[in-house]
């Protein structure tokens, strides 16, 4: 089987509750396409007894009633696993109290792992199928010390809201919660060594910010061409293996992927993101229950944040699109028709996508406030992130600054973000900008606290007479560390 790569801590977390002498319900989300599965095959390789995957709604597209189907898949999961031929199931009851029989006929004593693989899928509406799975696991599995269940989903608002925090009858119940991220730049980098594919950190950093350290995307990348040619072929090319993934993205996740779109590229029209209101005045969908409920499973599922910037109140706060795949399908994809199939070589040294680049860097940043944070040497100290925006006035030109980072020590790092192919270099301008930067902003903190003028880039910084407005630098060094 092919190696996984970084992941530590979760296999650790898995196998740790492997060994333990007590049922346990592990739920396992993240992302689509972030490697789920692939964590559970190879942490657990050789160990799971039962496995199953809900059948995608989006492959049954027009079917009015999926749950026959889903009951009949889940039976041949059964028999393909060594249960002896029956019937297919009338209802997930039936279903679960099959797979009961099933395991406990073939109980050993050993550790037993069953795998619910797209649980969400599984849940069609009127099958009754969370009222049968509560059932299967407090009437059952969860009083036997050698069965774990582990079930997964990129449906994230659905494990949240239907398993981790549900207040009926599995309320409290899940044992254990690992939420799987996209790789780290460190990850990406080593995902790229193990496929023998040669890539300067420079293109891993861009690489990051069209597909987001997304494992599955970056497993499609072909060792002998350059980070151009790979984006050309996987998302402009006509047979590209990733032109309709921005779809597939929403339809297999969300009830409503139509809305949930609108939403997100509504968002991803400004930089600093839009607040609800602002939002429903652009899509359309009303401001209500409905919209929260959307907003919250959009965050639930990483595709954007809820912030409130620095200095506002909680009624102003802001959603903000952080997914760089979405963003970059926004970006160069989305509604730009016959666009040559090598456009991302073509464009490369565009000012347009010079000035992307500007504001992608800053979301993988942003996606890397660890390896900030260790790179400053804080490692340790309690930290809040946040952005400013000053509008300017009549007598005062506004201003913005990329990350603030609060710090229980009484330290303020104000962050500027850059994104060069070699030392970046302040001149009196900058310098003027910084000054007049740092003296508003003195104007909104304690007198007891300390401004630490950052920059964030990635080769460093030209000593000359200004490369002192800057008390420390983070480079890409730092972004890789572990």
């Amino acid at each position: 089987m092919a190696r996984i790569i970084g992941r530590n801590k979760e296999i650790k977390e898995l196998h740790t509750l492997y060994k333990s002498n007590q049922a346990h319900l592990v739920a396992i989300y993240g992302r689509r396409r972030v490697g789920k599965t692939f964590l559970v095959d190879q942490a657990l390789n050789g160990k799971i007894t039962f496995r199953h995957a809900g059948l995608s709604p989006v492959d049954e597209e027009g079917k009015k009633n999926l749950m026959p189907e889903q009951l009949k898949h889940f039976y041949h999961s059964l028999l393909l696993q060594g249960m002896p031929k029956s019937h297919i199931p009338t209802s997930w009851l039936e279903a679960f109290f099959m797979l009961s029989m099933h395991l406990q006929n073939n109980d050993t004593g050993r550790r037993q792992v069953v795998f619910l693989d797209e649980l969400p899928w599984l849940d069609t509406p009127r099958s009754g199928f969370l009222t049968a799975f509560e059932g299967f696991w407090n009437t059952w599995a969860c009083h036997r010390d050698n069965v774990m269940v582990i079930v997964c989903g990129s449906a994230n608002s659905w494990i949240l809201d239907k398993l981790i925090n549900n207040h009926g009858g599995l309320y409290g119940r899940t044992t254990h919660i690992i939420k799987l991220s996209p790789f780290t730049l460190n990850e990406c980098e080593q995902f790229f060594k193990s496929k023998n594919t040669p890539i300067s950190r420079y293109d891993i950093v861009q690489s990051y910010m069209i597909f987001g350290g997304v494992p599955y995307y970056l497993n499609y990348f072909e060792p002998q061409l350059s980070l151009p040619q790979n984006v050309d072929r996987l998302m402009f090319a006509n047979d590209g293996k990733l032109k309709d993934e921005y779809d597939r993205l929403f339809a297999s996740v969300f009830s409503s992927p139509e809305d949930m779109k609108a939403i997100v590229e509504c968002i991803g029209r400004r930089h600093s993101g839009y607040m609800r209101k602002e939002i429903s005045s652009f899509t359309g969908i009303e401001d209500s229950g409905n919209l929260s409920d959307k907003l919250k499973a959009l965050v639930a599922s990483n595709f954007i944040i809820e912030y409130a910037p620095f200095g506002d109140s909680v009624r102003n706060t802001r959603y903000k699109l952080v997914d760089p795949f979405c963003r970059f399908y926004q970006t160069y994809i989305k509604g730009r028709h016959n666009l040559p199939e090598d456009f991302w070589t073509q464009n490369i040294d565009s000012q347009a996508v010079i000035s992307w680049r500007g504001i992608a860097f800053e979301e993988v940043c942003l996606n890397h406030i660890s390896q900030i944070k260790k790179g400053l040497g804080i490692a340790g100290v309690s930290t809040e992130q946040s952005s400013w925006i000053q509008k300017g006035d009549n007598n005062n030109e506004g201003t913005q600054i990329d990350l603030i980072i609060k710090r229980k020590d009484n330290i303020y790092n104000l962050c500027e973000i850059k994104f060069y192919s070699e030392e970046f270099t302040v001149d009196k301008s900058y310098h003027a900008k910084l000054v007049h930067r740092k003296n508003l902003f003195l104007e909104h903190i304690p007198r007891k606290a300390a401004i630490h003028s950052t920059l964030i880039t990635t080769y460093g910084l030209t000593h000359n007479e200004y490369s002192s407005d800057f008390i420390s630098v983070v480079t890409l060094e730092d972004l890789f560390a572990e």
